[in-house]
């Protein structure tokens, strides 16, 4: 049965992780996977979640299934975190998922058969398995311009030409606050803009958010988001707890479908059920119950908003000190744009055997693509990554 099938090909971001940790080099840096590190170079678990823990081990009194659907307490907290205020709380629905990566298949799989022929955009360049996610689900796939290597910034002028072209049988995909590897976010007035062609053409927006509180603020991250929700019929949203909550291994995310109407979207959840019982049936609980139990608490959440805020205002001091060094120990205004970049990640716009060398060189992992993750900088590292970084461009 096995022996025909091809050697597989590496995953170009987790294998890293595994090069990394065989590197015996002691001034390595792990600048690949996309996961917020403290100045100890570790991935804590927040303070808020290891409170909510402890309520949960004291309280719950089963193990028995949760059921297809999940937490409902949960999925109502998640439409609330993104949605609230806007129009779409009365014509929406949501499932808890494994993970935004399983929210993501979960509707590819709604889109298909919803929708079979239609054909799904995706940025470029985009997160890692958007193509694959939906290319497995049976999708055709598009990709349309989003960045600008000469200025390392959204391209808005192209990116809205070609998606003009979006028709009626077309599902674009766009990111949420930090979610882009580029680390360059859509602007208010983009958003709006895209809005406006999803009226006029009848595509169907389709926003893929993981990275919520981490660019300028809770509320700020999701004010285009809001405003698409208040000004189209239909839209898709996957979300994921992975990053602001810090429950990574937990597989916690939510698939979010807003409809013409309640019992359309009532109609679109029932069909996703169907689905889910035929891949994974239901979603893990640990981690929707962690995070159920803190946005139901004004105690917890205030813990929880302050941490992330701390995350958040670190990640800023982090390009803001990299830049510093490259600007005033190696005399260069080159990667400013880093400074002007939210979250986690920044598109170096190195080559691939420019981030060949800095790995195999230098021990500074990074993703061929060019992409760094910011997050995995620790205060120490700074001098060494700017003047590696400085060598190899």
């Amino acid at each position: 049965m096995f022996s025909h099938l091809p050697t597989p090909v590496l995953d170009p971001i987790l294998s890293l992780s595994v090069a990394y940790r065989n590197d015996p080099r002691p001034d390595k840096v792990d600048l690949g996977i996309g996961v917020y590190k403290n100045s100890a170079g570790e991935t804590p678990v927040m303070k808020a979640i290891s409170q909510a823990q402890d309520i949960v081990v004291a309280t719950q009194k089963t193990k028995s299934y949760v059921g297809l659907a999940g937490c409902e307490e949960f999925n109502q907290n998640m439409i609330e975190l993104l949605l609230s205020g806007t129009s779409a709380m009365e014509r929406v629905a949501a499932i808890q998922t494994p993970g935004a990566s399983g929210a993501l298949r979960m509707l590819g799989d709604l889109i298909k058969v919803a929708q079979p022929g239609t054909c799904v955009w995706l940025s470029n360049p985009s997160y890692v398995n958007h193509r694959p996610v939906m290319e497995e689900a049976g999708l055709k796939v598009k990709q349309y311009t989003y960045f600008s290597p000469q200025t390392k910034q959204v391209d808005t002028a192209r990116m809205l030409e070609e998606l003009a072209q979006a028709g009626p049988n077309d599902v674009v995909l766009l990111h949420g606050c930090c979610h882009n590897p580029t680390g360059a976010d859509i602007d208010f007035a983009a958003w709006q803009a895209i809005t406006e062609l999803a009226q006029k053409n009848g595509f169907v927006p389709f926003v893929d958010v993981a990275y919520q509180g981490f660019g300028d603020g809770l509320d700020q991250d999701v004010q285009g988001l809001r405003y698409m929700a208040d000004n189209v019929e239909e839209m898709m949203i996957t979300t994921s707890c992975s990053k602001n909550f810090g429950l990574y291994r937990e597989r916690t995310g939510a698939a979010i479908m807003v409809g013409k109407s309640l019992q359309d979207v009532t109609n679109a959840k029932g069909k996703a059920l169907t689905l889910a019982r035929s891949t994974y049936s239901m979603p893990p609980d640990h981690g929707a119950a962690l995070v159920k139990t803190i946005l139901q608490s004004h105690e917890l959440t205030g813990i929880w908003k302050q941490e992330l805020s701390e995350m958040q205002q670190r990640l800023v001091s982090l390009r803001k000190s990299l830049c510093q060094e490259l600007r005033n120990t190696h005399n260069t205004s080159q990667f400013d744009f880093i400074e002007s970049h939210k979250g986690m990640f920044t598109m170096l716009g190195f080559s691939q055997e420019q981030m060949a060398q800095l790995r195999e060189t230098y021990g500074i992992y990074g993703v061929g693509d060019g992409r760094i993750n910011i997050a995995g900088l620790t205060e120490k590292d700074i001098p060494y990554v700017a003047e590696v970084i400085t060598k190899v461009s």
